[in-house]
């Protein structure tokens, strides 16, 4: 019997993190993602175009992953990408992230691509690239459309 084929979706992006209620707050109250979690919550998920952006305790993750993963800092090698529609749209939500607690890494900046972007990071230090690319639309979902 052949194997059926894993389909090319992304639905949920947890993130380890070292104090759930401070990074519930950041995204529900500074980001102003929407979700029922509360502080006092186990875990959190959060309401986005598509995907679903999961926060969960970093030791509870790397334990759930197994004995081999010891939770740590540094770059993991990974970012979240927001797309925004216009060019300036990339400061203002920058400046956004900021004014909720994040951590501006790179200001708004023209890229060699062609396109435009700055990242920022949360208050556990994963980075967030917000960028506007000149060629990409939504749809009315606000899902890219390529």
């Amino acid at each position: 019997m052949k194997a059926k084929a894993m389909q090319p979706r992304i639905s949920t992006i947890t993130l380890g993190v070292s104090d759930l209620p401070r990074s519930i707050r950041f995204y529900r109250d500074g980001l102003r993602f929407p979700t029922s979690a509360k502080d006092s919550d186990e875990i959190a998920v959060f309401i986005t175009a598509g995907t679903r952006l999961a926060l969960y305790p970093l030791e509870k993750l790397a334990e759930d992953v197994g004995p081999q993963v010891a939770p740590g800092k540094g770059f993991s090698g990974i970012t979240l990408g927001h797309n925004v529609r216009k060019k300036e749209e990339v400061a203002e939500v920058l400046a956004f992230a900021e004014k909720a607690g994040g951590k501006i890494e790179k200001p708004a900046q023209d890229v060699f691509w062609g396109g435009h972007s700055g990242y920022f990071s949360d208050p556990d230090g994963y980075y967030w690239e917000v960028v506007w690319a000149p060629n990409v639309t939504f749809d009315k979902h606000g899902h890219i459309v390529l």
